[in-house]
């Protein structure tokens, strides 16, 4: 039989394809894979897992979907030779965050890994656009972009997007209005010390400050609004308490930011990625607004912020440096 790397696919004649890779078949990676699949993200989903069993049983399962997609390949193999010319690289593969422990606590065996993994996938993706999805996402970004030597706008992080996801579905319950008229970003470091942009938040068009409730919803004061922040912190250590990991908002999350570097749509969304001098913060991986385009990171947006933000956001950098310098970066 042969492996599932192995099977051929026939293109078009003179087409242009794209390829995705996934690099780690646990939760977090077969759910990216399902929701790529399911969105026809790409023509190519490449799963690579040093699991060779699992990476083969996850691929059939997504293939014996294939009926009721879009036209794609799924493939998927023990060896890294699987993820070769893909155009985006989605790193997955860390270690798995235990109830009670910080992303944090993640850093030290996660780093490792990408000292192993990285170079090889350089070796066969140079071109690729690089996501990192493991946590902690900002110190391993930061640690990947190093051990890879990549410019920073071909490696970056998933960051805050599935935390802003978090923030808006949350103001919508409360304001009582659908989650896509909210407009509202987490910034700094994701994990604890990250901060809600208020100053730049809206409603409809609204701005979230000047906000007045509408049909039974509730005013968004001071202390909701830190009720709210705490509610997007702590969620995702609910998750793992309830049922072991986070996967499904942040397979989906992760393939927004994917279509948006693979359909060059010049999106702007919160991902980590080196800053430099931005509100004077340099040489730390940091979810801020970002123009995420075919380039990768290109430039990061200089939102309005009060004073207060701006203090969160430099003590976050400080928070992340400060993990960094642990590890030796």
């Amino acid at each position: 039989m042969a492996a599932l790397s192995d099977v051929p696919v026939t293109q078009p004649s003179g087409s242009r394809t794209t390829k995705l890779a996934v690099v780690g078949a646990g939760a977090v990676g077969s759910t990216l894979a399902f929701a790529a699949l399911a969105r026809g993200s790409a023509r190519t989903i490449a799963l690579h897992d040093i699991n060779r069993s699992k990476v083969e049983a996850e691929v059939l399962d997504l293939r014996h979907g294939l009926m009721f997609t879009s036209q794609a390949h799924v493939i998927g193999s023990d060896d890294v030779a699987v993820c070769e010319g893909a155009d985006v690289v989605v790193v997955t593969a860390g270690a798995k965050q235990k109830p009670g422990q910080t992303r944090i606590d993640l850093a030290e065996g996660t780093i490792g890994l990408m000292r192993e993994i990285m170079p090889g996938l350089v070796d066969v993706a140079p071109h690729a656009t690089y996501l990192m999805v493991t946590n902690p996402v900002d110190v391993v970004t930061y640690a990947a972009l190093k051990i890879s030597g990549l410019p920073r706008q071909q490696l970056f992080g998933s960051g805050t997007v599935l935390d802003s996801s978090r923030l808006r579905v949350v103001l919508a319950e409360r304001c009582g209005v659908a989650v896509g008229n909210v407009h509202a970003y987490i910034a700094g470091e994701h994990g604890d010390s990250e901060i809600a942009l208020w100053s730049s938040a809206s409603i409809g068009g609204v701005p979230l400050l000047d906000w007045e409730p509408v049909d039974g919803g509730a005013p968004i004061d001071a202390a909701v609004r830190a009720e709210v922040h705490r509610e997007v912190v702590d969620s995702a250590y609910r998750i793992i308490a309830g049922k072991g990991a986070t996967n499904y908002a942040v397979g989906l999350a992760a393939t927004r930011i994917i279509e948006a570097v693979l359909k060059d749509e010049r999106r702007i969304m919160p991902v980590s990625s080196l800053l430099d001098d931005y509100h004077g913060i340099s040489d730390v991986c940091l979810s801020v607004p970002t123009l995420v385009d075919r380039r990768g990171v290109a430039d990061n947006v200089r939102v309005p912020m009060s004073d207060d933000e701006l203090a969160g956001l430099r003590a976050s950098a400080e928070s992340v440096r400060a993990v960094q310098k642990r590890f030796g970066f």
